[in-house]
């Protein structure tokens, strides 16, 4: 089972389903993060320099150029997510690729967030016409992703911007089909070489297809 236990409880709630499966990482993956994150932190008196692949130490003070302490980015998410509706849209093609998806596959998204903003989060995406089940976890994503594919061998695969996230799930479901997608390729610059067995997709019109034939749809 999934090692946090209300990432759990949520996945019991799931209906059963036999279709092949298709969990997605929400964050630059179906919705915006790391475009309008800056915007955020500049109406806060802050700005954002991606020097590395991560926010801790690449957040400042805009006046004083003083560097965010770790306690100060958690807060700054912590508003962020909370006021997610005024910021975040739907990554480009993201919605379409799941429209076509869904007719043959269950999806479901599984996002790296506090659960308390899971409520948030989910009147945001019904908002935004993406209806698919949102589970939260505040723990590592692979074992989430072994008990939503259950004890059926279904076909699985599952996208995330988040290479430690792929990872995570290839350890805890081997056959698993892995996508790594970001909404800003820019970024990549900033990682350490994929896993040969990740497949890198540079936006969704590639990634629909080779999910597609990787679930066998």
């Amino acid at each position: 089972m999934s090692d946090d236990p209300e990432t759990a409880r949520q996945i019991e709630e799931l209906a059963a389903d036999d279709r092949p499966l298709l969990v997605l990482d929400v964050d630059d993956v179906v919705l915006e993060f790391i475009r309008p994150f800056p915007h955020f932190l500049r109406a806060r008196g802050f700005g954002l320099t991606l020097a590395s692949f991560r926010l801790t130490g690449n957040i400042a003070e805009q006046v004083s150029g003083r560097l965010a302490e770790q306690a100060e980015v958690t807060a700054l998410l912590d508003e962020f997510f909370h006021t997610q509706a005024e910021w975040q849209s739907v990554t480009d093609g993201a919605a379409e690729a799941l429209a076509a998806l869904g007719d043959h596959a269950e999806i479901v998204m599984l996002t790296a967030m506090p659960h308390k903003h899971r409520a948030v989060r989910r009147a945001h995406l019904d908002t935004l016409g993406l209806h698919y089940p949102l589970l939260t976890t505040e723990m590592a994503k692979g074992p989430a992703v072994a008990k939503l594919r259950g004890l059926k061998s279904r076909p699985i695969a599952f996208v995330d911007d988040q290479p430690q996230n792929l990872v995570s799930a290839r350890g805890s479901v081997a056959d698993a089909h892995l996508f790594h997608l970001m909404a800003d390729n820019s970024l990549r610059a900033h990682l350490a070489p994929i896993p040969d067995d990740i497949m890198v997709v540079q936006d969704w019109q590639e990634a629909t297809p080779r999910i597609a034939r990787a679930l066998g749809i």
